[in-house]
C-alpha cells in the first residue's frame, strides 16, 4: 500500500507540473502570432553594446546531419532538423547588436538585381538629361561565420512510470533528444579561424495519462481517461542553441581581444568572468546532467547522528540513539582507509537500555568520487565495549570483536562538504549485549546514520582524456 501511495504521489506531482499545458488546450483554430522567444533571446538583447559592430557574412549554416524523422511504421522524407539554420543565425546576430550581417546566402539573387538596376539606369541616362547616380558598393565582410548543425541524437534518455489499482491509475513517459551545433568565426583577410564554439541542447517530450475502469453497479461499467502529450518544438531548441553559440562567440571573442564592449575593460572583465563561471559549471556536467567536481581532497573528518537497533534476544526491537566521529585517509579518489568511534545507546524489550562504545578500522570504496551524488560501500573490524560493569555472570560476554559492513549515499554540496546517509550491519562475537545469554547466535545490531563530512588536505585532480592521452 505504501508503494502505491508513493507512486500515486509521484504521478500527481508530474501532473501538477504539466497542468499549465493541460488546462490551456486549444479548442479551435488560432490566429498567426509573432514568433516566440527562446530563453536565450533575452540574454542576447541584454548584452552590453559593442565598441563597433562587426560586419559578418553567413553563406550557409545548414543541417549537416542528413537525418530524417523517426517514425514507428513506414518511412518519411521529412527531415528531423529545420532547414532554416542560416536564417536563425542571421536573426540571432541581428538581435545581439554586435554584428552587421550582410546577405550572402542568396548572393546570386542580389547580384542579378543590382545588374538589373544598373542596366535600367544606363538606359535611362541615355534618354534623359538627368543622370542617375551609380549604385553604392556592396559591403564586404571582415569575418565569415561558418559551421552548422552537426548532430541530432534521438532517444538519448527514455523512461516512465505508472501505477494501476483496481482499474484506476495513470502513467507518465518521457523522452529526450539532443541537438549539437558548431559555430566558427573566420578572418576573410587571412583565412585564420579566430574562434570556434560548440553548443548542445536537449529536446524534451512528455506524455501523461490517467484512466478509470470500474464496474459501479451490476452490468454498469464506468470508463474514463484523459491525458496529454507535450513535445518541445525542435525549431525553438535549434534557435536556443544558435543564440547560445552567438553569445558564447561574442564573450570568448572579448576574452581573446577580437572585439570590445563600449563600456571599457572593467565591464569586459566582469562579463568574461561571469561567462567563465557558467562555462566551468557546464564543463563539469556530463551528458546526462551529471555534475562532476574538478578536484577532491584526500582527508576527511565526519560526524553523524545515528540510530542503532539491537538485534538480540528481545522480541521487541526499537530504535536507539547514538553518535559517530570518524577520520578517513583517501589513498586514491576511490579507495580510503578510516578510523571511527561510536557512542551507542541501545533500547529494547520492556525497559532495556544500555550504553556502549565501539571503534573500528574501515576500508571504503566511493563508486563515483567526482559526481554530486555517489554511492559508498565500506567494511571494517573493531571492538564494542560495555560502558557499565556487566557483573560476574556476564563477564566477557558484553564486550568483544565487532565486524561491520555498510552502504552510504553521499551528496556533495561542493568539493569540501558532503551530506552522508548510511546504513550498516554490525556482527559481534558476544551474546550478552542485551544482558541475556540465549541460543547459539551472537547478538548483532543495525546502525543508521545522518551526518556531514568535511574534506581537506591534498587535492586529487580530475584527469580529462583527449585523443587517447591525459
Amino acid at each position: 500500500m505504501l508503494t502505491i501511495k508513493r507512486t500515486a504521489l509521484a504521478l500527481w506531482s508530474v501532473w501538477i507540473c504539466s497542468c499549465g499545458t493541460y488546462f490551456n488546450q486549444p479548442i479551435g483554430p488560432q490566429e498567426a502570432r509573432i514568433g516566440e522567444f527562446s530563453p536565450k533571446t533575452g540574454d542576447l538583447h541584454d548584452l552590453l553594446a559593442p565598441e563597433e559592430p562587426v560586419v559578418v557574412g553567413v553563406y550557409n549554416f545548414k543541417d549537416q546531419t542528413g537525418q530524417y524523422k523517426n517514425v514507428e511504421n513506414g518511412s518519411t522524407f521529412s527531415t528531423a532538423v529545420p532547414q532554416g539554420g542560416t536564417t536563425m543565425l542571421i536573426k540571432a546576430l541581428e538581435d545581439s547588436g554586435w554584428f552587421t550581417p550582410i546577405e550572402r546566402e542568396n548572393l546570386s539573387n542580389l547580384l542579378n538585381e543590382r545588374n538589373i538596376i544598373r542596366s535600367t539606369r544606363e538606359e535611362y541616362n541615355r534618354s534623359s538629361a538627368n543622370g542617375q547616380p551609380n549604385l553604392p558598393p556592396l559591403l564586404y565582410a571582415g569575418v565569415l561565420l561558418e559551421g552548422g548543425i552537426i548532430s541530432y541524437d534521438s532517444n538519448i534518455i527514455t523512461g516512465g512510470y505508472g501505477a494501476r489499482y483496481f482499474g484506476a491509475g495513470g502513467s507518465a513517459q518521457y523522452r529526450q533528444d539532443r541537438i549539437t551545433i558548431y559555430l566558427r568565426a573566420v578572418s576573410t583577410s587571412t583565412g585564420k579561424i579566430l574562434k570556434t564554439v560548440y553548443v548542445s541542447k536537449t529536446i524534451l517530450s512528455q506524455a501523461l495519462d490517467a484512466s478509470l475502469f470500474r464496474f459501479v453497479k451490476f452490468q454498469r461499467l464506468l470508463e474514463a481517461e484523459t491525458g496529454i502529450t507535450k513535445n518541445e518544438p525542435i525549431q525553438l531548441a535549434v534557435q536556443n542553441a544558435i543564440e547560445s553559440a552567438v553569445e558564447a562567440l561574442i564573450i570568448e571573442g572579448i576574452e581573446d581581444g577580437l572585439w570590445k564592449t563600449a563600456k571599457g575593460e572593467r565591464a569586459d572583465k566582469a562579463l568574461v568572468d561571469l561567462y567563465n563561471e557558467q562555462k566551468m559549471l557546464d564543463e563539469s556536467t556530463l551528458l546526462y546532467d551529471r555534475y562532476q567536481q574538478k578536484e577532491i581532497w584526500n582527508n576527511a573528518f565526519g560526524a553523524s547522528i545515528t540510530g542503532p537497533v539491537l538485534n538480540g534476544d528481545f522480541s521487541k526491537k526499537s530504535l536507539g540513539l547514538g553518535g559517530m566521529l570518524y577520520y578517513k585517509k583517501y589513498i586514491t579518489p576511490f579507495l580510503d582507509l578510516g578510523l571511527s568511534g561510536n557512542y551507542l545507546y541501545f533500547t529494547g524489550g520492556a525497559n532495556f537500555y544500555k550504553e556502549y562504545m565501539s571503534g573500528n578500522l574501515t576500508a571504503g570504496f566511493t563508486l563515483l568520487p567526482y559526481d554530486r551524488i555517489t554511492p559508498y560501500i565500506y567494511a571494517g573490524v573493531g571492538g564494542i565495549f560495555d560502558l557499565r560493569s556487566p557483573g560476574p555472570e556476564l563477564e566477557g560476554e558484553t564486550s568483544g570483536i565487532n565486524l561491520q559492513y555498510g552502504l552510504a549515499l553521499k551528496y556533495n554540496f561542493n568539493p569540501k562538504w558532503s551530506l552522508v546517509i548510511s546504513a550498516e550491519n554490525n556482527h559481534t562475537v558476544v551474546d550478552g549485549l542485551d544482558n541475556l545469554i540465549n541460543g547459539v547466535r551472537d547478538d548483532y545490531f543495525y546502525n543508521f546514520g545522518l551526518g556531514i563530512e568535511y574534506r581537506f588536505g591534498k587535492e586529487f585532480k580530475k584527469k580529462t582524456k583527449y585523443n587517447g592521452k591525459y
